[in-house]
């Protein structure tokens, strides 16, 4: 028989999983709680259910193009910032496609995962599951942790001295409509993106709204350079190679010099702390224009909260308020796990990658999509998934681990410290997205070679490098491959341009390619002449 693997949730790094499975020709078994797939994009059911949820206009933060499966790209009529139920629409395109939907057992949970007796030697685990009530236990060769919403939320009150705070408080989990701030005044503590964004919102029908945050933040626009999307002008070989091979300061002062100059961050009283240069900017399109007419005010961080007060740090005078959401992170957790299985000690797992649990003899158990990187979230779940398979595959065959050594393993950080006032995202990730996938993609081989694929394919080659890096790149070669990269990635500008240029003047003509290919040139030129 095929190496049985139990997927745990069918939310978008649960699906990823299941496919990666199916391509290496493991048997998945997906369980999901819920009665359908999507995890916390299928935001409408959660509010018919009373649950908390996103609200109901969530945007996804990256474009379509970046935030694809890299073998399935997204129909060119999509727009290109997507409202989740177009994602939900392509995540059952995909289900579809792939055929994964026989694969998923529905309104089933996963009580307990525990190492089978002979683990040592089989590296099974057993598995026991509920569904209508009637647990049932099963055993399988490899498990994947795709659950990334187990997460509880962090709510830091009893951290702050002197609370005897007597108006409304909750965590940002629990917001569902703004309703909630009818005329008060509204204090949102932390600065995240879902911080920012309940802020926004308040301010419909809110008398006040602050923000409070203790490191500021970048501010990024989903509009970026020249109204193209952020991502496929931030995430690019070239701006990445640029970001990282800078010495520390010099790299900090072009980031400062970029983000400073769409918007002066100090006059905003968001400019972060020099030490924050990991920290995740905030993706807003309406917060500079809302500080701006009043209707957000930003303030440092919270130095203790009075009955219907708060006082800031630094400021002297008292702020009355109503409201006080929580915008502080979760705190991850896994209770079907055992704690030796994934260590969380003052917050600190050790998964290697932030995927493997580094201390267990055999690797047959991995945890998927828990990182936040600053890009899309969906091909990196899919180059975890497309890893872990190969190692489970790997172990089934050799006993032993392809990909990496024990030796290499090192205990990474990947939970926040989220009691530290104003961090208010998991500060799980301190590489960068194109580095992270880079380096998963280089364990199976399927990393495109630039320098090789210039004297193959020069034209390719230049839009990979100066180019956005969307995940098709990643099926250009190795396992996995697929015939229609090549084309995906020549066509990106194409689907990108297609929902929005639907009114074209007279006698205009596209600039960008032509505009890209001379610079590129020079480019090239500029680093042929370094190189030597």
């Amino acid at each position: 028989a095929g190496m049985r693997v139990a997927v745990v949730g069918a939310g978008v790094s649960g699906l990823a999983a299941t496919k990666c499975c199916l391509d290496e020709g493991l048997e998945p078994t997906c369980f999901e709680q819920s009665q359908d797939i999507g995890g916390l994009w299928r935001y409408t059911e959660h509010i018919e259910a009373g649950r908390p949820s996103l609200y109901p206009s969530v945007i996804s933060n990256t474009s379509k193009e970046m935030s694809a499966f890299s073998d399935f790209p997204y129909p060119e009529d999509f727009p290109v910032f997507l409202p989740n139920a177009r994602l939900l629409e392509y995540l059952r395109c995909y289900t579809e496609r792939f055929g994964l939907r026989e694969h998923i057992k529905f309104g089933t949970t996963v009580i307990s995962i525990r190492k089978h007796p002979d683990f040592a030697t089989t590296g099974q685990w057993n598995v026991v599951t509920e569904a209508d009530g009637k647990q049932a236990s099963h055993v399988f060769d490899a498990v994947m942790v795709c659950s990334g919403n187990f997460s509880e939320p962090s709510l830091p009150l009893h951290c702050f001295p002197g609370t005897k705070f007597q108006g409304q408080y909750f965590h940002s989990r629990q917001y569902k409509q703004p309703d909630v701030f009818q005329g008060k005044r509204v204090l949102v503590v932390g600065m995240g993106n879902s911080g920012v964004d309940i802020a926004v919102e308040a301010t419909r029908v809110a008398s006040k709204v602050t923000i409070c945050t203790h490191r500021g933040a970048w501010l990024l626009s989903r509009v970026f350079d020249h109204g193209y999307p952020w991502d496929m002008v931030f995430n690019t070989r070239l701006m990445s190679l640029i970001r990282n091979s800078l010495p520390g300061p010099l790299s900090w002062g072009l980031v400062n010099y970029k983000m400073n100059q769409r918007l002066n961050h100090e006059n905003y009283g968001l400019q972060p702390e020099k030490s924050c240069l990991v920290r995740e900017p905030v993706l807003n399109d309406d917060l500079p224009s809302y500080i701006l007419t009043g209707r957000i005010t930003i303030k440092p961080g919270v130095k203790e909260f009075k009955a219907n007060s708060v006082v800031f740090h630094n400021c002297s005078e008292e702020e009355p308020i109503d409201t006080v959401v929580f915008c502080t992170g979760y705190n991850v957790s896994f209770p079907f796990l055992e704690e030796s299985v994934v260590k969380v000690e003052n917050k600190h797992g050790s998964l290697y990658k932030y995927v493997f649990p580094t201390h267990l003899q055999k690797h047959t158990l991995a945890v998927i999509g828990l990182i936040k990187p600053l890009g899309a979230i969906m091909p990196l779940t899919e180059m975890q998934a497309r890893w872990v398979t190969r190692v489970f595959k790997g172990r089934r065959a050799d006993g032993s681990s392809p990909g990496y050594q024990n030796t290499s393993f090192s205990c990474l950080s990947f939970l926040s410290d989220s009691l530290r006032f104003g961090l208010s995202f998991d500060e799980v990730l301190k590489t960068e997205w194109l580095l992270y996938m880079d380096t998963l993609a280089s364990f199976i081989g399927a990393k495109p070679s630039v320098v090789g694929l210039l004297f193959r394919d020069p034209w390719l080659a230049l839009t990979i490098f100066f180019g956005p890096c969307s995940p098709y790149q990643y099926r250009l070669e190795g396992p996995g491959h697929w015939e229609g990269a090549r084309q995906a990635i020549l066509t990106q500008w194409d689907r990108t341009l297609k929902p929005t240029r639907t009114r074209v003047p007279a006698g205009s003509s596209t600039s960008f390619p032509s505009l890209l290919i001379v610079v590129g040139f020079l480019l090239l030129l500029a680093a042929i002449i370094f190189g030597l």
